[in-house]
């Protein structure tokens, strides 16, 4: 203790800690070093000399920052491969085959349910009889001891007892449940039971014959049984991305008997940006972007698997070939923008889809050590069969670079530029086709129009040989078209030549084949089309 100058005590005190020992090593612990002051005014801990440094300046403070930096780190990083592991489980589940949902799949069975007292176990029951309940008699030690004997056997009348019980009660239920059988409730409950069959028989009926109904339409090329039962398909083939919504609507045309399709596509953030997160020099976390064509190839792998599927499930459905073709648009639609973008665009026939196999085989996702999880856009089955359909897709989704649709559904009756080019070659084929052509051979198809051959029978309308140009624009027909024309049906050895547009005909054009030289060549323009349309085909087609 130390003391003032007057004598008294001053409130201080000098500890001097023993270098070995307990106490010790505790205030090295705290702290303290030997000969620090502890007092009111110094406090516990504060030395006598030097100022100490402040707690968390040392090497282990930094050590432990570092360590959590580390921990957090570790942590956002196995987030980011999380978001890989989902979507390469997409992958895999959009990419699994749909079921068919023909109408032969939908058909519903009605097994009638017994009432349960009218089972068989319950027809068959008789009244219980003694026979089936008495316990078998003892042996007899002696064979030549009386019958009486054995009777007196203790343990014999105890079984005898118990099973005289047993009968007895198995008499009463018996009978109980004959006199509850001819109750009034039994018998409303009875009746209650058959009038639940018959509604139920009814049912399965009313449905099986309207899904007739529906048939018989479908078969017809009615616009709302087509419609009806692609949606309920595509809806069917969603079941196994029920965590990721991709809603695809169907407008069917029967004026060329084309399925348009339109996908909505998921979002973008749903690729990850991210390959994982790092330290850097200064300890800092920073994230580290993945490049932008991985995450782009990534998406439209995804939006790949997507368009089969739907592509696949209107195949599928299709088993009475009511549709000769089936265009498929993919739309992004994200919040704020001015509209949805066109990624993807599939213009396939009939043939092109039967000759495809549109899904990939059930395991395309096996790792390999050279490209890990992922495969490249050239080598991805998905896109690659997408591309053999002729499809348009975006280069790059992220930059939001849209494609030109195939074909639009908005209009109730379509005009011919809102037709694909696949809807336009088979609305000229059927209208000609009606009209005596046949033996078709497309030479030339593309946006624009088509160029094909065909042989018409002697007594039809067109017969011989033909060469038919088809195209579909505002700009006029000229003569150097139709002097064109005139070659190609030089060199195909044909007999006559038409020139068919959905717009007209120059004035030299006209003039032309009104000469000798080229009256084997005919002309029809926007207006005989629509006639043709409405003659052959009964449906109206708009002059837009």
């Amino acid at each position: 203790m130390q003391y003032s100058a007057d004598g008294q005590p001053d409130g201080t005190a000098t500890v001097e800690i023993p270098q070995p020992g307990f106490l010790a090593s505790v205030f090295r612990d705290l702290g303290a070093d030997p000969g620090v002051e502890v007092g009111p005014e110094a406090g516990l801990g504060t030395p006598a000399g030097p100022e100490a440094p402040a707690k968390g300046d040392g090497p282990d403070e930094a050590v432990a920052a570092h360590a959590r930096a580390a921990a957090l780190t570790h942590h956002r990083t196995v987030t980011v491969r999380a978001e890989h592991d989902r979507l390469a489980d997409l992958l895999r589940r959009a990419a699994l085959p749909v079921s068919a949902m023909d109408f032969e799949s939908q058909l519903r069975h009605y097994e009638p349910r017994p009432y349960p007292a009218d089972g068989p176990v319950a027809e068959a029951e008789a009244e219980p009889r003694w026979e089936d309940f008495a316990p078998a008699e003892p042996p007899a030690a002696d064979p030549e001891a009386a019958p009486t004997r054995r009777l007196l056997d203790s343990g014999y009348q105890r079984e005898l007892a118990q099973a005289r019980l047993t009968h007895q009660r198995a008499l009463r239920e018996w009978r109980t449940r004959r006199a509850e059988a001819g109750s009034p409730a039994v018998d409303d409950a009875r009746r209650a039971h058959q009038a639940a069959e018959e509604a139920r028989s009814r049912a399965v009926q009313e449905y099986n014959e309207s899904l007739e109904e529906c048939r018989r339409a479908y078969r017809q090329a009615e616009p709302a049984a087509v419609e009806s039962l692609m949606e309920r398909a595509l809806a069917a083939a969603e079941t196994a991305t029920q965590d990721l919504p991709a809603p695809c609507r169907a407008v069917f045309r029967p004026l060329t008997r084309t399925a348009v399709l339109d996908l909505d596509l998921p979002p973008l953030d749903l690729v990850p940006s991210l390959t994982g997160y790092r330290l850097d020099p200064a300890g800092d976390i920073v994230p580290v972007p993945r490049p932008p064509a991985d995450r782009a190839t990534d998406y439209l792998r995804l939006v790949a698997r997507l368009a089969l599927r739907a592509l696949q499930a209107a195949d599928a459905v299709d088993t009475d070939e009511i549709l000769a073709g089936v265009v498929l648009n993919g739309w992004l639609r994200e919040p704020g923008a001015d509209g949805p973008l066109c990624l993807v665009s599939v213009d396939a026939d009939r043939d092109a889809l039967a000759r495809t196999r549109l899904l990939p085989p059930a395991a395309p996702y096996e790792e390999r050590d050279d490209e890990g999880v992922y495969a490249d856009a050239e080598q991805d089955e998905a896109l690659v069969r997408l591309r053999q359909l002729g499809a348009a897709v975006t280069p790059d989704p992220y930059a939001r670079t849209a494609v030109q649709p195939a074909a639009l559904a908005g209009a109730t009756v379509p005009a011919a530029a809102d037709l694909s080019a696949n809807e336009f070659a088979q609305l000229v084929r059927d209208l000609l086709t009606r009209g005596g052509l046949a033996e078709w051979s497309v030479r030339l198809r593309g946006p624009a129009g088509l160029v094909a051959t065909a042989e018409g029978a002697p007594a039809s309308a067109l017969p011989g040989r033909w060469v038919v140009w088809a195209s579909r624009g505002a700009e006029p027909v000229t003569a150097e078209q139709i002097a064109t024309l005139g070659e190609a049906v030089q060199e195909e050895s044909a007999e006559r030549g038409l020139r068919l547009t959905t717009g007209r005909f120059a004035e030299d054009a006209l003039d032309l084949t009104a000469g000798e030289d080229h009256r084997h060549l005919h002309l029809i323009d926007g207006d005989g089309l629509r006639e043709l349309a409405r003659t052959h085909l009964g449906l109206p087609l708009t002059a837009g």
